[in-house]
């Protein structure tokens, strides 16, 4: 029978052994999305970007939260990276992930002009390769976003399964991908990434699990099922139906 100094250690073992699993949480308050993505100081084209991503829901489905390591894949001209940026704050940091070849088309330049923002002083541009985001020293990033680009990586030059290993590897035990796209028909796999530039749900999914990724959430918001998901997916007559999900590195 246990006496209770006895029961008190073991006791005190059991609970720092839960704080430790605790360990690569990030346990700093939600911020106010809504009012973030209100801010006066942003521009009118992003607004319009915000109504068709239904902006505060995804980027609160993200649970980004000041003073996180934020790992932005794809970031293109950087309006997910501005939004981040405002999120984690001076005391976070916004690694914006494009490859050369994206870097020095059209949305170079949109992003050289956004980094002229007061608010965008802690984001690190990272122009590397899809397969090789970050440099070696970069490790433990509590969060990463792929926000409609994993299709465009299925028909660039792109090893995704080493992609994938890295972004697990990137992240700190705990930490979460989010992943945003649209919608392929079931079957068309990543047959259609380049015409339409569409991904079947299920082939991303398993390309993640296979790195490693489990799949801890799935949010509805961007859903349409009126969607016939055999159209580009620029100027579209209807909603385009998309997909967001929420993998987690496992402690």
């Amino acid at each position: 029978m246990l006496n209770r100094t006895t029961f008190s250690l073991i006791a005190l073992a059991g609970l720092a052994a839960l704080l430790s699993g605790c360990a690569g949480l990030f346990t700093a308050p939600h911020p106010d999305y809504g009012a973030i993505v209100s801010a006066p100081d942003r521009s009118e084209a992003d607004r319009q970007v915000d109504v068709r991503r239904k902006q505060p829901q995804l980027i609160a489905f993200s649970e980004a939260r000041p003073g996180m390591r934020v790992l932005d894949m794809g970031a293109g001209g950087g309006y997910s990276t501005e939004l981040l940026a405002r999120i984690v704050g001076p005391n976070g940091v916004v690694y914006a992930q494009d490859s050369a070849e994206v870097a020095s088309g059209r949305a170079g330049p949109a992003f050289d002009a956004r980094a002229k923002k007061d608010v965008m002083k802690n984001v690190v541009r990272t122009v590397r390769p899809y397969d090789d985001p970050l440099p070696a020293d970069v490790r433990e990033v509590d969060l990463i976003t792929f926000f409609f680009a994993y299709h465009d990586t299925t028909f660039m030059k792109v090893d995704r399964e080493q992609m994938n290993k890295r972004l697990f590897a990137a992240l700190k035990p705990g930490g979460m991908l989010v992943v945003a796209d649209h919608s392929a028909k079931a079957g068309d796999g990543i047959s259609v990434a380049r015409t339409l530039h569409r991904i079947d749900e299920r082939v991303l999914r398993r390309e993640l699990e296979s790195a490693g990724f489990r799949l801890v959430s799935e949010a509805g918001f961007l859903r349409n099922p009126d969607d016939p998901r055999d159209t580009r997916v620029f100027n579209p007559k209807i909603p385009v139906d998309e997909f967001v999900l929420k993998f987690e590195r496992p402690r």
